[in-house]
């Protein structure tokens, strides 16, 4: 890693090496039992080769197919941090530099979850793969509600604020997977939510690690919840913008992340999915406990007495960073009707 001398992020490395190898080792698995299965590589092929299952000329072996398709779940949902394939995330979040955990969490994730859209509706999108019955979204369900109800519940039990963020990231990951199982039945409506609450979890997750920089002192990029303790007083700006990002990270309005949330969870309704829905609900008012802990100590709290004061790096790349996350969070929150309008004609046929 970039901390050779850290023992942490010595250990992070290797267990992101070590499980990132393995998941990128069951995709090229099912990548090679779904082309022994149809005979192609490209994504649209295999889709048509799984449509053609059941009809009499049909060559294609429905179960290397089915075997390819849960491999591949397994590879993608380890790269989008879901659980039970989120044991690497914490660790490497948090040993890693913050602007390398901002990448991860930001871009990785956001382009895995890019990719397991395009591999699940182009070759898997045949009407039986995508019935509650004998589909994949059954199973991206049951991964949601374990991703947003696990990661929710051991994120309010941190006393680092970056590894409460990996676990946040973790359960943000749920919410994504709730839109990708709307797409059973409200395919446009879906992918539009999922791109929206992508969109508004990169600028406010991006903003939210910029703020933790700022707020930061060199050396000790890890904050924990004392040493921001007092914040708003000692450093308003970086505390105000702090703040935003985590209203935004909660769902609270007028914030993107408001609007991000309640796309998804429309389109779950819309596709008959009430549970999880409502499920999604509880657990994102179950994370807005850690995220407002965060505003509490920075507002309410006193510094813990010995405790180190913290001194803001003074980075103007950084500061212009957060002030254009910050002025998206609440443009995306004002006005968010351009941009979910703009997915919805690039995902509508």
């Amino acid at each position: 890693g970039l901390r050779r001398g850290s023992p942490r992020a010595a250990e992070a490395s290797l267990k992101y090496f070590l499980l990132g190898s393995f998941a990128a080792a069951l995709m090229l698995f099912g990548a090679a039992l779904l082309y022994g299965a149809t005979g192609h590589t490209d994504l649209k092929g295999i889709g048509e080769a799984v449509a053609s299952i059941g009809q009499p000329d049909s060559k294609v072996n429905a179960a290397l197919v089915v075997l390819g398709l849960v491999l591949n779940l397994a590879g993608l949902a380890f790269k989008v941090s879901a659980v039970p394939f989120h044991m690497w995330t914490p660790d490497a979040y948090e040993g890693a530099p913050t602007p390398a955990t901002t990448f991860m969490a930001v871009a990785v994730k956001t382009a895995a979850f890019a990719v397991m859209m395009r591999v699940l509706l182009t070759s898997f999108g045949d009407e039986r793969l995508m019935s509650w019955g004998t589909g994949w979204p059954p199973v991206l369900a049951f991964l949601a509600i374990l991703t947003m109800t696990v990661a929710n519940v051991i994120a309010g039990r941190q006393e680092s604020v970056k590894r409460m963020l990996a676990y946040s990231s973790i359960a943000h990951a749920g919410y994504v997977l709730v839109g990708l199982v709307a797409t059973m039945r409200a395919p446009a409506e879906g992918q539009a939510s999922v791109m929206f609450y992508l969109l508004t979890y990169t600028v406010s997750t991006a903003g939210a690690f910029g703020a933790l920089i700022l707020c930061g002192s060199r050396g000790a990029e890890a904050v924990s919840y004392e040493d921001l303790a007092g914040l708003g007083k000692r450093h308003p700006a970086a505390a105000l913008a702090f703040t935003v990002f985590l209203l935004s990270l909660a769902g609270m309005p007028p914030t993107a992340g408001f609007f991000g949330k309640l796309y998804i969870f429309r389109a779950a309704m819309g596709s008959e999915l009430y549970l999880l829905a409502v499920l999604g609900l509880l657990n994102s008012l179950l994370g807005a406990y850690y995220y407002l802990r965060v505003i509490v100590f920075m507002y309410f709290r006193e510094p813990a007495p010995g405790a180190p004061l913290a001194v803001p790096m003074r980075s103007g790349l950084v500061t212009g960073a957060l002030v254009i996350a910050g002025f998206l969070v609440l443009a995306l929150g004002i006005a968010p009707g351009t941009p979910l309008a703009m997915a919805l004609g690039a995902v509508s046929p």
